[in-house]
């Protein structure tokens, strides 16, 4: 059995399920997955349109190679989409023996527009303990201001804030006062193409601030972070920043590569990307820039004096 040294602060080129079984058992403090979902995206070494059964049974064997690798306290957080989350929390709980403490739902503006049906903006998040009572929970590291404290201004209010929930309903731009951060649907805008935080070379990119929360609540400074599915590279990115100790395989040598150059750029204690509360940086109908505006602002004519000083500024 390989000594987990040569895997710590690196990225392992290959397929997860053989690499989570190189791991020694007992060895991972905290992993977060965000597989594929099976839903036919383009990937460059992946068929991610696999008959139902086989997509299952694959699954069965990455989520019971992470219970294997994880300490008897470590904590595993999955990422999947609405076709298979029931049947791997199902896989996770009744086949493997994890325990889920909470289903979050991660609700995104820049959703997927579908065609006859409603537009989807959410992603399920599980958290699983491999233990049902001892496991890493640092609750004091992820609190939020509580509606006692900004709406009621009582006096009983923990001067602290409160943990999160798990639901969020609407836009968070229409209806600031009932979208609240507390809530167990958290908001985090979905990494778009047009975003400085996109890496560019992987479609699939999740949100610092997210990846944050899950790696803050569920780990401590020092502990070993696994991403089996490390594509953009984003969850190892946040771990360093944090100071932890990352790790992640990946099946695509392209991918693995690029990600390693986004990790070569990163320094422990760097900020995480993205605003810790998003409703902050999300505008109001009211105060959004409508259509008119942008043709009238087009139509414009830029003054002679302005358009030097614009030139000049692109040399």
């Amino acid at each position: 059995m390989p000594s987990i040294t040569k895997f710590k602060n690196a990225i392992t080129c290959g397929d997860c399920v053989k690499g989570l079984s190189t791991l020694p058992a007992n060895s991972i403090d905290l992993v977060f997955a965000d597989p594929p979902f099976n839903i036919g995206y383009d990937y460059d070494k992946y068929n991610d349109k696999q008959d139902d059964q086989a997509y299952l049974d694959w699954s069965k064997k990455w989520i019971a190679g992470v219970h294997r690798a994880l300490k008897l306290n470590g904590t595993f957080w999955l990422a999947i989409g609405d076709d298979y989350a029931a049947e791997l929390k199902t896989i996770a709980t009744r086949e493997v023996g994890f325990h889920c403490r909470s289903w979050v739902i991660w609700y995104y503006t820049f959703g997927v527009n579908c065609t006859r049906k409603f537009s989807r903006s959410h992603t399920h998040i599980f958290h699983f303990t491999k233990d049902a009572k001892e496991f890493t929970f640092n609750s004091e590291d992820i609190r939020v201001p509580s509606a006692r404290q900004l709406v009621y201004g009582d006096k009983r209010a923990n001067s602290k804030g409160r943990l999160p929930d798990d639901t969020w309903i609407l836009r968070p731009q229409d209806l600031p006062e009932g979208f609240q951060p507390s809530d167990d649907t958290w908001y985090f805008p979905r990494v778009a193409g047009t975003f400085k935080e996109r890496a560019g070379f992987h479609g699939c990119q999740m949100p610092e601030q997210l990846l944050g929360r899950i790696i803050r609540v569920s780990s401590n400074e020092g502990d070993t972070v696994l991403d089996p599915f490390t594509g953009s590279g984003s969850t190892l990115m946040v771990a360093k920043k944090l100071n932890r100790t990352w790790m992640g395989f990946e099946l695509s040598k392209d991918y693995a590569k690029e990600a390693r150059k986004r990790l070569d750029k990163t320094k422990e204690g760097d900020p995480l990307t993205g605003p810790a509360d998003p409703l902050s940086s999300a505008p109001n109908t009211a105060n959004g820039r409508r259509l008119e505006d942008r043709r009238a602002s087009k139509n414009k004519k830029v003054p002679q004096e302005c358009a030097a000083s614009l030139f000049e500024n692109q040399q």
